[in-house]
């Protein structure tokens, strides 16, 4: 039971990656708090993840409701001890014809979402004397991927944010990392033409897309104590597409 007893806060862990993550760390003894936009398939959620798992609607743009979703769970069990930064969106389009709108939406809820949840826990992980924080980038942000530029944008500087706060909070007992995820079978993925998912897998070294499980084993791995010496690391999880 590597979490055992600990409080996390996954967003964006309504479906995908993020319930992945939630599954795995309740299995590891984690009381998990669901944070995510999507009211009715979060409350499915938790429902479905047992007496450990609590929802509450947040959207990670509004600083106001970030507020409330961090106030709300110290009201409930006085600490957090775990931040995954995981909530993310795409609103994909070519550079000449992606709207300001477009643009403006990814990096709300991707980047100033995830400053907005990490600003808000830290001083309880502060005064508790650590924690644990992990962000989601992408290999996306690291190699840039056509019709993404809002996208690759975000999980690049996700990649900066990391180190920096890394940098800073180290001192006071909080780890800081990231994990950048490769082709995933998420259900929005799995909804691709069979032909382009073929052509996904071709270019992979292990020859397949990786599961939301792979990628919840290293937030995982990160928030236990035996990566009590891993900071300021981006994680690739992505079969060595990256190689």
């Amino acid at each position: 039971m590597r979490l055992n007893n600990k409080v996390a806060i996954i967003t964006g862990a309504a479906n995908g990656i993020g319930y992945a993550a939630a599954e795995r760390f309740i299995e590891e003894g984690a009381v998990v708090f669901i944070a995510d936009y999507d009211n009715d398939a979060g409350n499915a959620a938790a429902q479905h993840l047992g007496e450990k798992a609590t929802f509450i609607q947040v959207d990670v743009a509004n600083r106001g409701s970030v507020k409330q979703l961090v106030a709300t769970v110290i009201e409930q069990v006085g600490c957090i001890d775990i931040l995954v930064n995981n909530a993310g969106i795409t609103r994909d389009a070519m550079l000449t014809k992606m709207t300001e709108d477009q643009f403006q939406q990814v990096l709300d809820v991707n980047l100033t979402g995830v400053f907005h949840c990490t600003q808000e826990v830290i001083p309880h992980m502060v005064a508790a004397g650590g924690g644990k924080i992990i962000n989601t980038s992408s290999v996306s942000g690291v190699y840039g991927n056509v019709g993404q530029t809002n996208y690759a944008a975000t999980k690049a500087a996700i990649v900066g944010m990391t180190k920096t706060w890394a940098k800073e909070l180290g001192r006071k007992g909080i780890n800081v990392n990231a994990v950048a995820p490769g082709f995933t079978e998420t259900d929005m993925v799995k909804k691709m033409p069979e032909n382009i998912l073929t052509q996904m897998r071709s270019i992979v070294p292990l020859q397949r897309l990786g599961t939301p499980r792979d990628i919840a084993n290293a937030y995982l791995f990160l928030a236990s104590d035996e990566a009590s010496y891993v900071h300021g690391h981006t994680l690739h999880v992505d079969g060595a597409i990256m190689m």
